[in-house]
């Protein structure tokens, strides 16, 4: 389990359910005169970034977005019953982007005179790095601290394909556009390797400069210390890398000294109020009103849009993955949703939320032409979470501003191509086929053999057309913005958020509620909602429209989302018994093998890919 802990990711997202210990909840007093309170949040899990797909109004455990935990801390600072936040972690997932935006969030909650404390059982770099935002950081007597500096890793697949007779045939348009490599190589090209290093020696710099702010260091003293890790509590006690050490009986006594022993630990804050369950008043809306529900209500307050891009893009409508973490979003629904956001009165500004390694090439470039469409009607900023590159990158090109934080990856404007050569896994069965073609180039796709000379050179110049596009569509929509030629940013290379401002690639650093506050001052609107988009479907959405197909094509009111099959690589009887396990013993490997496992799928399902390089680990 404490090896399962150390691999927390700073890549990977974050989930944060706010709950609390039986010790808080036991401890837990009545209100003092004037209700004092004290809300107990704890981190764990990974986080999505859009909203459940489907909302049917009786989770018995909701799930919380990033953009709910957000409001959450807004809430918490203009509340002036509560007097401090207490932060615990249960093995979280921390991607880099939101551990950064968070950070900024626990400041902004101390700038508002609310006092947050984190307490540590064990923190790897991640989670430390979130922690010293706080007030004060406190551990328990027996906890570590895994303060030992930056591990980057990518997975090569060659070896493997070999083991089953398969080959992937890829060409590349740009020399840092290493996106193939995984499943041609057993490791990093001298591009590859070089792309690697200034990425890692960034977010290493970003770790060391972090700390140092938190704790008040200076950056030699945290490099320092980082070489000595890690530290037991009481070394990271001596090393004033923690406030103090105590177990969590002593650490809520603590509190009650300070704010009074009737202080009241809220172990449910800002959670939304569960309904009770009434299933036939569910049926009963469910035949009589649900046509009317479903086409929604009339708005009176002006909206921001928050239409979110959050995973693989592929071709198609949007549908759920297999095992819940590898997420995908179609380019039809995107295009859908967009459209729907242009068209919507209330609706005074958009913000393209993106978390998005990339995908296909066709889909990349029908939400972006949405999103530029949009555009024209009225203002469009994007706002980058973890990750948002290749394909993530090409659909935000076209905004008028563009947010990202500072540990943001993005970038990677290149181009792959090819195929699978499956032939000796056939052979290796038993398999043989007998082949007929008509037409010079029927077989440019067949499984049976590598491109021939020929056939490489038109996959080449269906490529460098993408290519072009890409570039064209960057250098258009980024204008005088950016600080070099296009060939010098482009060619497959990949940044970090304050690599890509310096190059003029983003206008500004900064998360999702700045990009928010942006867009309604460029929208001039004061007072108004947020609403997420696509929308969560109901009850209705599910059984109604799934039994009549009503509404499903009409893309001013409707949103499907619908499941197409599998993938093959996810499906294979091996890959479903062992990946399960992988994610028990190391999570951050057996991610880092589905999405690897998805990139296959796609390029078997693509001949022309915009997809960022490799899939790092970084922990």
């Amino acid at each position: 389990m404490r090896s399962a802990r150390r691999t927390a990711s700073m890549l990977a997202g974050l989930m944060c359910c706010v709950s609390i210990g039986t010790v808080w909840a036991a401890q837990a007093g009545q209100d003092l005169e004037n209700g004092a309170q004290i809300a107990v949040l704890r981190f764990h899990g990974p986080l999505s970034e859009a909203p459940a797909e489907f909302d049917l109004g009786f989770d018995l455990e909701p799930k919380q977005s990033f953009y709910d935990l957000l409001e959450c801390f807004r809430k918490a600072g203009k509340d002036r019953q509560l007097k401090a936040v207490v932060l615990t972690f249960d093995q979280p997932l921390i991607g880099l982007g939101q551990m950064q935006e968070l950070r900024q969030m626990i400041l902004d909650l101390r700038k508002a005179d609310k006092d947050v404390y984190c307490y540590l059982e064990e923190a790897g770099p991640a989670v430390y790095q979130l922690a010293t935002s706080a007030s004060r950081v406190y551990m328990v007597p027996t906890g570590e601290i895994h303060l030992i500096g930056l591990h980057v890793e990518v997975a090569y697949f060659k070896s493997l394909l070999d083991k089953i007779g398969v080959e992937a045939d890829i060409e590349q348009i740009g020399a840092y556009k290493e996106a193939g490599e995984p499943f041609t190589r057993t490791g990093p090209s001298d591009q590859a390797r070089e792309m690697l290093d200034w990425l890692g020696r960034d977010l290493f710099d970003q770790m060391v400069e972090t700390i140092a702010q938190g704790r008040r260091m200076s950056n030699e003293e945290v490099r320092e210390l980082i070489d000595r890790g890690p530290f037991t509590a009481r070394q990271a006690l001596e090393a004033k890398l923690v406030d103090e050490t105590l177990y969590a009986e002593e650490f809520a006594e603590s509190l009650r000294k300070r704010y009074g022993q009737q202080v009241e630990f809220v172990h449910d804050y800002g959670a939304k109020e569960a309904p009770e369950l009434n299933f036939m008043a569910i049926f009963k809306s469910l035949l009589l009103g649900g046509a009317a529900g479903s086409k929604g209500k009339a708005r009176a307050k002006p909206s921001i849009a928050v239409v979110y891009v959050d995973g693989l893009i592929m071709p198609g409508k949007t549908e759920p993955s297999l095992f819940g973490e590898a997420g995908i979003v179609g380019g039809t629904t995107l295009r859908r949703v967009l459209h729907k956001a242009r068209k919507d009165g209330s609706i005074k500004a958009v913000v393209l939320r993106v978390d998005s390694p990339g995908g296909a090439a066709t889909a990349s470039d029908i939400i972006w032409h949405a999103a530029t469409q949009l555009g024209k009607d009225k203002p469009l900023v994007v706002s980058m979470g973890n990750i948002a590159a290749s394909g993530g990158y090409y659909v935000s090109a076209g905004a008028g501003t563009i947010f990202a934080d500072r540990g943001t990856i993005t970038g990677s404007i290149g181009v792959i191509g090819g195929k699978l050569v499956t032939k000796g896994l056939w052979d290796w069965l038993g398999v043989t086929f007998h082949e007929t073609s008509y037409g010079r180039n029927a077989d440019l796709y067949n499984s049976n053999r590598r491109f021939d000379d020929r056939q490489r050179a038109l996959i080449r110049e269906q490529m460098q057309a993408t290519y072009d596009a890409f570039t064209d569509r960057v250098a258009k929509g980024r204008g005088g913005r950016l600080k070099e030629e296009i060939d010098q940013v482009a060619g497959g290379r990949v940044f970090t958020g304050r690599q890509a401002q310096a190059n003029g690639l983003i206008d500004r650093l900064g998360g999702l509620q700045e990009a928010i506050e942006f867009a309604a001052a460029q929208a001039n609107v004061s007072d108004y909602e947020i609403r997420r988009l696509p929308e969560p479907k109901n009850l209705f959405d599910l059984f109604f429209r799934g039994l009549t197909g009503e509404g499903q094509e009409d893309e001013d009111i409707d949103v499907t989302v619908t499941t197409r099959n599998q993938p093959w690589t996810l499906l294979a009887p091996a890959v479903r018994e062992l990946l399960p396990v992988l994610q028990r013993l190391d999570p951050l490997r057996a991610r880092t093998m589905l999405r690897s496992l998805l990139r296959i799928e796609l390029l078997n399902r693509e001949n022309t890919l915009l997809i960022m390089p490799g899939e790092m680990t970084i922990r």
